[in-house]
């Protein structure tokens, strides 16, 4: 009864996470069009300018704390309160330090318009911190449905905002002032709707458990974000802000199927998996259904993406974006394997080794810095390349441990996923074939996206896919 009991949790909560994902990056997706209409690459190019000291500040602010609470069995107020402190702490400190560097940041970048902005958005570390506890309290109880309506309809408030600052000329600014916007509003709708606050007090002990845990969580996500945001750094400085436009343009529409589904299946995974901890063998068995399921849904998306990216670029964001396009193509190739790495990643977190988490990220980073050296002075489209080579090494890493403690690793990882991705391949050479014989774009994508879906859904028919029955069960009531 239990068991079934979390099925159905389980579930409801990617409905619901789904529904969250898609409303919000739907929202998103027609947002940003309108705006990259009206904006200039340049535009884009700034705002990605400070993402990664951004980036390193919110790491510090978050700690791993929100991992290690929703995997503890039992929390109180204590725990939740000592979480509070940390963060409202951490995060006043983090926007002194961004508004005091702020001047020496925008003379690096020679761009005079970083000082205010980042002294701008910084603003949302004041108020981040608070929302935390109602996040935690959420996702352990499964609950996705209250946090997707929260976000949904702050999408769309934001939205508004921004392109009603846009459509008045404020360029620049209307992109700050809209993610400031969504991030204030969110917290303080989740502090309404859930009602908790600081009713505990600093507990030594449960610090002492949040730090031991937390603490390579930090150092790990620190390596990932450093990492992650080295491309702006780089792009940033060595070569133009329209590049780093064009580049973060393609890099934002190929992260955008992969990263939703694959943060739907992280978010729901964790507290998932943590309930069945000590259930190896149910463990496993949820794990690895996770991953197939996830790759037969992300790899045909991103192939078809990559497919149908030169009459999808030109006709939503206008031939002044063209130069996104190549680079769309190879990293939607690149950043389909987003499923993979989370999930063997968070089978790790859930079973408390966070100190191999850490290893697994170090060694993978100095490999894709290594990569990265190697094909950045050959220009973009090589560094986009590169990138697919740097993640398939990154899937090899991420399934060592699962392999040594579960005897599931690459190989038989690889083998649960390969008719998918050959069938994937299959529909990618066929549409990209087909659409050359099609002058018309809106019938490029029309006709390409059809023919696909019925290569992959009709081979999957065929050769009775495994993932077609877990599927359905998800999408039947």
């Amino acid at each position: 009864m239990a068991e079934r009991n979390l099925k159905q949790k389980t579930k409801k909560a990617l409905y619901w996470k789904f529904a969250e994902q898609i409303s919000n990056y739907g929202v998103t997706f027609i947002v940003g069009i309108f705006m990259a209409r009206i904006l200039s690459p340049s535009d884009y190019g700034i705002t990605a300018l400070p993402a990664v000291f951004m980036a390193i500040a919110a790491t510090f602010v978050e700690a791993g704390f929100t991992s290690a609470l929703i995997r503890k069995p039992e929390i109180d107020d204590d725990d939740l309160t000592t979480t509070f402190i940390y963060s409202t702490i951490v995060g006043l400190l983090c926007y002194a330090l961004l508004f005091f560097c702020s001047s020496w940041i925008a003379e690096f970048y020679k761009t005079p318009v970083l000082k205010p902005l980042m002294r701008v958005t910084a603003l949302s570390f004041i108020f981040y911190p608070i929302g935390v506890p109602q996040t935690i309290l959420l996702k352990r109880k499964l609950d996705f449905k209250t946090p997707a309506k929260i976000i949904v309809s702050v999408r769309i408030l934001s939205g508004a905002v921004g392109l009603t600052m846009a459509y008045s000329g404020y360029g620049v600014w209307s992109l700050v002032c809209s993610s400031l916007f969504a991030s204030i509003t969110e917290t303080v709708i989740k502090v309404i709707v859930v009602r908790w606050w600081p009713r505990g007090k600093w507990s030594k002990d449960s610090f002492s458990y949040l730090w031991n845990y937390g603490n390579k969580m930090m150092a790990s996500g620190l390596l990932n974000t450093l990492y992650n945001n080295i491309t702006p750094v780089i792009v940033g400085k060595f070569y133009s802000t329209t590049d780093l436009g064009v580049y973060n343009r393609a890099h934002g529409y190929a992260l955008l199927p992969s990263q939703q589904i694959h943060s739907v299946v992280m978010e729901v995974s964790f507290p998932v998996l943590s309930k069945i901890q000590d259930d190896t063998e149910n463990l496993l068995a949820t794990y690895r259904k996770m991953i197939n399921t996830s790759t037969f849904v992300v790899f045909p998306i991103m192939m078809l993406l990559s497919a149908l990216a030169k009459p999808i670029i030109i006709i939503m964001i206008t031939e002044k974006w063209a130069d996104c396009v190549i680079l769309l193509q190879l990293l939607c190739f690149a950043l389909m394997w987003y499923p993979v790495h989370g999930i063997n990643l968070n089978l790790l977190m859930v079973k408390g080794r966070s100190d191999l988490f850490l290893k697994l990220e170090i060694i993978k980073k100095v490999l894709g810095i290594t990569v990265i050296c190697c094909s950045l002075p050959f220009g973009l489209v090589a560094f986009c390349a590169a990138q697919i080579i740097s993640s398939l090494l990154s899937v090899y890493i991420n399934t060592w441990y699962t392999g040594k403690f579960y005897n599931f690793g690459f190989l038989k990882q690889l083998k649960d996923i390969l008719p998918s991705l050959f069938l994937g391949l299959v529909m990618f050479v066929s549409v990209t074939m087909f659409i050359e014989q099609i002058d018309n774009m809106i019938l490029q994508i029309l006709l390409g996206c059809l023919l696909g879906m019925s290569i992959y859904l009709g081979g999957a028919f065929m050769f009775k896919f495994k993932q077609i029955a877990d599927v359905k069960y998800l999408l039947s009531r």
